[in-house]
């Protein structure tokens, strides 16, 4: 998202208007989720995607429209039928929901896409309300109304309603941190789009070896910030993890005091033997990372848990803990369990679980009926 963001900054920087058709909602299968977006330049080019296929070509249609019209915001929902799924050789049967809004100056924009752009890099975390649907309705709230708000508590802009501000600052607190989408349908149908902006995930390698160096490349291709940290400078340093963000090499008592993680940080600790896993382990339970994982067999991970028991650690807390961490693929080689705790990381960060999407026998039955009827009719 971030390169559409700042490509919408740049543009309206320089005096090129453009619109940005975002997903609000969807119901059932689709090819793309809320939060999705896709930005048509003036000459008709774009950057991002909704999905592709007809779908996206009808909305880059209309947002090339705007355009040439000098058009306002527009709500539109499209439905995937099985006609239209099979035309673009998909599958989906359900309904995506889309904001197109045009920007036609620096003020319409570039402020709250600086913000969203620090936040992507590194900056404060932000909250984004958009009021994209107002069903027809002439008097405030007006469809496109923004409120922004600062991981610090303020608040830019207004949704043109007290009880509207207060309902999206609430889901913006929330949501802010982990970067994720929800929106909200009030009585009257006004709908409000609510978006977190914040770092790419991170994920945090403790241990160098050689799982570690694994999961690391996997994280990499996967879009994750990568930081790793060992006490061993062969096992830390930019020749071996040439793509990370930053190497620490540090005690892993002490590991923690040279970063600094938030809710969007996932944490594996896999370093060489168990004595160091209780001390990096000890560390991470100390910062607000989304998820920590430990490797290591049941055993191993019930000793360092009654140590840490021991110094303090409550019981509430050594649940958090992902130990043995990843999911059951029955992996054994470094790249194995690189992929097993990556899997974990993702379900977690998606709201996944983790189960086979194989479907039930009975979707096969189901169209063996209708073939069976197809062939005797």
């Amino acid at each position: 998202m971030k390169e559409v963001i700042t490509e919408a900054v740049n543009l309206l920087s320089t005096g090129q208007p453009c619109v940005l058709a975002t997903v609000v909602r969807t119901q059932g299968s689709t090819p793309q989720k809320s939060g999705a977006m896709l930005l048509v330049r003036q000459d008709g080019t774009g950057v991002g995607t909704l999905g592709g296929g007809c779908v996206e070509g009808d909305i880059w249609f209309a947002a090339k429209e705007i355009l040439r019209n000098h058009g306002g915001p527009e709500f539109k929902d499209y439905y995937l039928n099985e006609d239209i799924a099979a035309r673009d050789g998909l599958v989906c049967g359900g309904t995506m929901y889309f904001y197109l809004e045009p920007f036609w100056s620096e003020t319409d924009f570039v402020d709250i896409g600086t913000h969203v752009i620090e936040a992507y890099e590194g900056g404060d975390a932000v909250g984004l309300a958009t009021v994209v649907n107002v069903s027809g309705q002439t008097d405030k709230p007006q469809l496109g109304a923004k409120l922004l708000l600062h991981l610090n508590g303020s608040v830019t802009g207004t949704l043109g309603d007290p009880l509207l501000d207060e309902k999206a600052i609430s889901i913006a607190k929330n949501i802010s941190e982990v970067g994720s989408v929800e929106n909200f349908t009030t009585p009257d149908g006004t709908e409000v789009f609510v978006e977190g902006f914040t770092t790419p995930p991170t994920l945090v390698m403790v241990g160098g070896g050689h799982v570690g160096k694994a999961t690391a490349d996997l994280a990499n291709i996967l879009g994750y910030r990568v930081l790793i940290v060992d006490d061993r400078p062969e096992f830390a340093n930019e020749e071996r993890f040439p793509y990370a963000d930053d190497v620490i090499v540090a005690s892993y008592e002490t590991w923690t005091d040279n970063v600094s993680l938030n809710v969007n940080s996932f944490v594996v600790v896999a370093t060489r033997g168990h004595r160091y896993d209780d001390m990096a382990l000890e560390s991470a339970l100390k910062t607000k990372s989304r998820y920590i994982g430990l490797l290591g067999s049941k055993r191993k991970t019930l000793m360092i848990y009654q140590r840490l028991l021991e110094q303090g650690i409550s019981i509430d807390r050594l649940k958090d803990v992902k130990a043995p961490i990843g999911l059951d693929i029955g992996g054994l080689t470094p790249e194995e369990l690189a992929v097993s705790i990556m899997s974990e990381i993702i379900m977690v960060r998606r709201g996944g679980q983790g189960k086979p999407l194989t479907m039930e026998d009975w979707y096969l039955e189901r169209v063996q009926e209708k073939s069976e009827r197809a062939i005797t009719a």
